[in-house]
C-alpha cells in the first residue's frame, strides 16, 4: 500500500467521531483501504501488550483530547460557568454532531453555538418566549466566539480612519443622505443576559471565585479591534438600532430615524446625545470614512 493512502486511512479512522471501529468501517477510510471486521492488523501491527484497535484508540483519544482542549481556549468563562466536567462532556458531543472538517483549528466552534441551541433541553420554554439557563450559555457563548473572531479577523490597524474633524466638516445640507462606511472589525450583539458585565467580572475573578450567574436583562454591545486588543462597548437599544442600519448601508438620516423611533427623547435631547454618540464612536475608530 502506498504511503500516502495510509495515511489517509489513518486520518479517516482516527478522527472519526464513532471512534476506531466506526472509523475503520467508514465509507471514507473503506474507499481508501477495504478491510472486513478482523482484518485491522493487515495494516496495523499489535505490539506485546496492545492489539491494534487499542494502539489506533491511542492516538484518537489524543486528537479528541486536542480538538478539546482547543475548544476551551475560544471558550474559557463558558467553560469557567459550567465546570470543566460539564463543560467537556458539551464539548464532546458538539464534536460528534459537527466533526471537525477544515484543515484550521480556528474553525472548530463555528457551530458551537448553534449546537447548543439545538440541544437545548426547554424547547417548550423557549417557544413561548420565556428567557432561562440555556439562553445564559448560548449569550455567553456567542458573546466568546466573536471576540475571538474579531481578534482574529481582518482590521485596520495602521490604517487611515474617520476623523473628527473630518466627521465636523461634513456639509450639514448632506449628512442625512451620506453613508459612513464602518471599519470591518465592528460588529453588533443583541442579548437576552447581561453577559458582557459578567464576563468582565468572570476574567477579573480569582481561580477559586464563583460569579453569580446574573437574571436575565436585555443588553446590547459593540466589538471593534484597535491596535490588535479587542474592545467592548455597552450599548443602549438606541444605539444599537443606529449602527445596525450603518452597518446595513443605510443612510445616515435613515439611522438617524431609527435610533429616534427607539430612544423615546425628543428633538431637543436627542441631538446632543446623537453628537456624544458620534463623538465617541469617531474617537474609538468605528468608521472608516463618509460620502
Amino acid at each position: 500500500m502506498k504511503l500516502d493512502v495510509v495515511q489517509r486511512w489513518f486520518q479517516a479512522v482516527v478522527t472519526h467521531p464513532a471512534g476506531v471501529e466506526g472509523g475503520v468501517d467508514s465509507e471514507a477510510a473503506q474507499r481508501l483501504i477495504h478491510l472486513k471486521r478482523g482484518e485491522l492488523e493487515a495494516v496495523i501491527r499489535r505490539s506485546k501488550s496492545l492489539s491494534a484497535a487499542e494502539r489506533l484508540a491511542i492516538y484518537a483519544n489524543a486528537y479528541y483530547a486536542r480538538l478539546l482542549e482547543c475548544l476551551a481556549s475560544y471558550y474559557p468563562v463558558l467553560q469557567s460557568a459550567l465546570g470543566e466536567e460539564v463543560f467537556e462532556s458539551f464539548a464532546f458531543e458538539y464534536l460528534q454532531h459537527y466533526p471537525s472538517g477544515s484543515y484550521t483549528l480556528d474553525r472548530l466552534g463555528d457551530s458551537f453555538v448553534r449546537f447548543l441551541d439545538e440541544t437545548r433541553p426547554d424547547r417548550e420554554e423557549e417557544a413561548t418566549g420565556e428567557v432561562g439557563w440555556p439562553d445564559f450559555l448560548i449569550d455567553l457563548a456567542t458573546l466568546e466566539w466573536n471576540v475571538n473572531k474579531v481578534f482574529d479577523g481582518p482590521g485596520v490597524e495602521h490604517q487611515p480612519l474617520l476623523t473628527a474633524e473630518a466627521l465636523r466638516s461634513f456639509p450639514a445640507e448632506r449628512f442625512a443622505e451620506a453613508r459612513l462606511v464602518a471599519v470591518p472589525c465592528l460588529r453588533l450583539l443583541a442579548f437576552r443576559y447581561p453577559v458582557n458585565a459578567y464576563y468582565t467580572e468572570a476574567r477579573r475573578a480569582g481561580e477559586e471565585e464563583e460569579v453569580p450567574v446574573p437574571d436575565p436583562a436585555p443588553e446590547w454591545i459593540a466589538l471593534s479591534r484597535r491596535d490588535f486588543v479587542v474592545r467592548r462597548y455597552p450599548l443602549d437599544a438606541a444605539q444599537h438600532a443606529l449602527l445596525e442600519k450603518i452597518l446595513a448601508g443605510a443612510s445616515v438620516g435613515e439611522a438617524l430615524a431609527a435610533a429616534a423611533g427607539i430612544s423615546g427623547l425628543d428633538d431637543e435631547a436627542l441631538a446632543p446625545a446623537l453628537r456624544s454618540w458620534f463623538s465617541l464612536w469617531t474617537a474609538e475608530g468605528f468608521f472608516q470614512s463618509i460620502g
